[in-house]
């Protein structure tokens, strides 16, 4: 009997061990979120932490250098979104719009865009990177870099809204990755 005790116990820990270490996330899943296999990360921050200053209105006010991967065969060309749902209002901001860039396009230097992007107009009223800006003392604003992969070359005039680009995109996207960003003002 008490041996027979003991092997449940042993067991139930084995079990416990099992599923704490399989349920833990390993390097990749902190770094990135990705709907498929098409990855967007960044050097300049992991994924759920805290943008530098120099990439917001506080500082430089210049893009992080963002990392793409994966993208799949027959991608055409690749765009990008980065946008904030908790801007004040309750209306999603959005802060950088680009696409038509090249499938090969693996990295988005600091503070560029790839020459042969097409930029989109921002809630900024321009075109171009416009970084995190929420008001000051607000709770952090998550920033969300969405990279999608498409099965097509877009037919859009640069300057073109988010809704414009979501329209054209619409049956083109192949594979999409998501990264997030956080930032507060104090």
């Amino acid at each position: 009997m008490r041996l027979a005790i003991i092997a449940i116990i042993v067991i139930a820990i084995i079990a416990l061990l099992y599923f704490v270490l399989k349920r833990s996330p390993d390097v990749e899943d902190v770094e990135i979120e990705s709907m498929g296999n098409l990855v967007i990360k960044s050097s300049a921050f992991k994924n759920n932490d805290f943008i530098p200053a120099r990439h917001t209105c506080d500082g430089d006010n210049v893009n992080p250098f963002i990392e793409i991967l994966n993208a799949p065969a027959g991608t055409k060309s690749i765009a990008l979104i980065m946008d904030d749902p908790d801007a004040t209002g309750g209306v999603t901001w959005d802060h950088w719009i680009l696409w038509n860039m090249e499938p090969k396009t693996h990295y988005i230097p600091e503070d560029s865009i790839p020459g042969n992007a097409i930029l989109g107009t921002t809630s900024f009223g321009k075109t171009g990177y416009g970084g995190p800006c929420p008001p000051k003392g607000s709770k952090p604003h998550r920033y969300m870099f969405k990279v999608y992969a498409l099965d097509s070359v877009l037919v859009l005039d640069e300057g073109a809204s988010k809704s414009e680009l979501l329209k054209a995109m619409e049956g083109h996207v192949l594979d999409e990755g998501l990264l997030t960003g956080l930032y507060q003002r104090k």
